[in-house]
């Protein structure tokens, strides 16, 4: 059903973003600060988000969440970065708009945006990386999210690529995300580990003159002076890379997808990250598994996590009306 008009909203820590979707393509898009205050300001600000880029033709509302979410009633689980937790959302929201209103993770509407392109289904498997701050994930397998049991599927991060019984692996002291993980090892927080590393170690380096003059140095530095051609900076984009390469081998062995698709604001390193995360990803697939697979950036950039948002309320709206 791509001829009705929906509305897909994205929340964030630090930002709402809104638009309608007609015929599968976003139109113009509100853009606001988050309110974290508490959870009931926000609610009343998605809400009047939807108000603001809704038509009378408007069949459903999608929200992507930073959040673990029972899709069956749309209710919040867990969040990060805002202040919902154990909250029916969806059946809040429904009994707001009058209309229906689907609820997922924002990463799994990113997956579902990237499987999508110029409105259509064009990569029915597909499993996304997001490395930005975190590492999060979402699987899209036969044209459809893939939530689990619970909805809590696709915690891509917190698989474990690196751990020995000296690590603590027996028994995890601390929250995650654990040592060993996808996003201990290759989020950009562990870029940043790298770039103080770095920087404390040869002073007179590009890197180091950051810290100097900054005091502070971080994966967006290493990044800017990679592109540069800073020599440091490139290695230090192919040690992520290679962590994040086994994080992709694990996913390609499992689901054998027709695409990765890497985004998060790392992958503006572009084939600096993704070409040494290739290499080590072909080198840990199991021979005759993964062999039609395309690891790729993401082609929607910061807009996926509203398109998925619009795109699911799209593809959830035809299935209940089908039923």
């Amino acid at each position: 059903m791509s001829g009705g008009a929906f509305v897909g909203i994205d929340v964030g820590g630090t930002k709402v973003a809104a638009a309608p979707l007609v015929d599968g393509r976003l139109g113009e898009s509100r853009v606001e600060p988050t309110d974290v205050s508490d959870s009931g300001a926000l609610v009343e600000q998605i809400v009047a988000s939807v108000e603001t880029v809704r038509s009378p033709g408007t069949l459903a509302v999608g929200i992507g969440v930073p959040s673990v979410v029972d899709f069956a009633t749309g209710r919040i689980r867990a969040s990060a970065n805002i202040p919902l937790a154990d909250l029916p959302l969806r059946a809040l929201l429904s009994d707001r708009f009058g209309l229906p209103v689907y609820v997922d993770n924002d990463a799994s509407c990113a997956a579902l945006a990237e499987a999508h392109d110029d409105g259509r289904l064009k990569t029915p498997d597909l499993v996304l990386f997001t490395v930005g701050t975190g590492v999060g994930g979402g699987l899209v397998l036969n044209g459809k999210l893939y939530r689990g049991a619970t909805g809590a599927a696709a915690e891509l991060g917190h698989t474990v690529i690196g751990l020995s019984l000296d690590d603590g692996a027996a028994a995890p002291e601390h929250p995650a995300p654990w040592i060993g993980s996808l996003e201990h090892l290759a989020a950009g927080r562990a870029l940043d580990r790298l770039a103080l590393g770095a920087a404390e170690a040869d002073p007179g380096s590009v890197l180091g003159r950051a810290l100097t003059v900054d005091g502070e140095v971080t994966g967006e530095d290493v990044v800017r002076a990679a592109q540069a051609g800073d020599a440091v900076a490139t290695d230090l984009l192919r040690i992520l890379g290679e962590r994040l390469g086994i994080g992709i081998a694990n996913a390609i062995n499992t689901f054998d997808p027709q695409e990765v698709v890497i985004g998060g604001g790392v992958s503006a390193a572009g084939d600096l990250l993704l070409d040494p995360a290739r290499r080590v990803a072909a080198a840990y697939v199991l021979p005759g598994v993964g062999t039609e697979t395309l690891i790729r950036p993401a082609r929607h950039g910061v807009q996926a996590g509203l398109l998925g948002a619009g795109l699911l309320a799209q593809q959830e709206y035809a299935e209940d009306q089908a039923s």
